[in-house]
């Protein structure tokens, strides 16, 4: 078994060197096959792990009476799961072939399409599916790069499912195993790990949790959990804001606020201020500053009634028209100007 996986590595290796007219995975599947068959090398085939034999399939209407809440309720997880699972396997090997090719594919259009195939396969009893990465590639470096080559793949799995699945059980296990380890050498990007050494920390950690949990569990899990971790790094390293203060002339004070504006960094804009020590004028700069989410605009609020209850006068400089319509308390003590941002706030988009 582990010399058919060898052959069949080498074939794919070096065929390509001397001609791309047929495929060097066909290649090796017909030639080993074939030796396997004739020299009746005892290894394991297809037909051995499943039976592949089947009949085409009939139209079949979902039967929609069936569906209630207790129902709704048993489907919905998986359901999410599979469709979360295919939609980053699809988009993961559109991003694969688009850095092949060194072309554009569009994102939108293959999980439209994807949706569609899918709930005409469940029309007609079939299972959901998606783009995979291990194929796409095979089809691409065969030379299979256009619609037809897909739609060619399809028709033909189709034809050796219903009608020729004998030559496809006798196909050895070790011949498809070789043809996949050359896959995944060939998708995988040796480079990336030199630069590990050279990421943040943090980064090389997400790469490490999501690589050995889509290993030991499932791609769904690993990717819930490095969109956590990396959003729990993004409020760490940015729970910080910082800010510049001056005297004018008049006696009022101006802070001139740097950096975002979210749930991470109220606790930091609050230590900004000492409403009881400032002037009796007040200015809060909001230039290079973004309100980012609701918590935001509550301790601009929160501020300001500090400052209103001191019987102090405050001005709000330099926030979004989405901003100051979120504003209740602090709306009155904003400021109208031309050079004022246009950013959205997370709560109103």
């Amino acid at each position: 078994m582990y010399l058919l996986t060898i052959v069949t590595m080498l074939i794919m290796y070096y065929l390509p060197k001397f001609t791309k007219a047929v495929p060097s995975g066909l290649v090796a599947i017909v030639l080993l096959t074939t030796i396997v068959y004739i020299a009746k090398i005892d290894t394991k085939t297809v037909s051995d792990l499943a039976d592949i034999t089947g009949s085409f399939p009939s139209f079949k209407m979902p039967h929609f009476e069936l569906l209630n809440w207790e129902t709704i309720k048993i489907i919905l997880p998986y359901a999410v799961l599979v469709a979360l699972v295919g939609l980053i396997e699809s988009l993961l090997t559109l991003s694969v072939l688009d850095e092949m090719s060194g072309t554009r594919g569009s994102g939108n259009r293959e999980c439209i399409a994807q949706g569609c195939g899918n709930i005409a396969s469940g029309c007609f009893g079939g299972m959901a599916g998606c783009a995979m990465i291990g194929q796409s590639i095979i089809n691409f470096t065969s030379g299979g790069l256009g619609r037809l080559s897909s739609f060619t793949a399809a028709v033909l799995l189709i034809l050796f499912v219903v009608s020729l699945s004998g030559l496809i059980g006798i196909i050895p296990v070790a011949v498809l195993a070789g043809i996949m380890f050359m896959v995944s050498i060939g998708t995988f990007e040796f480079s990336s790990l030199s630069r590990i050494k050279r990421m943040p920390r943090h980064d090389a950690f997400v790469l490490v949790t999501v690589t050995l949990i889509t290993i030991f569990f499932d791609l769904a899990i690993a990717v819930i959990v490095g969109i956590i971790i990396s959003a729990l790094v993004f409020a760490w390293q940015h729970a910080k804001i910082y800010s510049r203060s001056h005297t004018e002339k008049d006696g009022t004070k101006v802070y001139e606020l740097e950096g975002p504006l979210f749930f991470g960094s109220v606790t930091s804009f609050y230590e900004q201020f000492d409403p009881r020590e400032d002037p009796d004028n007040v200015v809060i700069d909001f230039k290079r500053a973004r309100v980012m989410d609701t918590s935001g605009v509550e301790a601009i609020d929160a501020i300001t009634k500090k400052y209103k209850d001191l019987g102090k006068t405050l001005r709000l400089r330099h926030l979004s028209r989405d901003c100051k319509q979120l504003l209740k308390e602090a709306g009155p003590f904003c400021t109208w100007e031309e050079d004022d941002p246009t950013y959205k706030v997370a709560a109103n988009l």
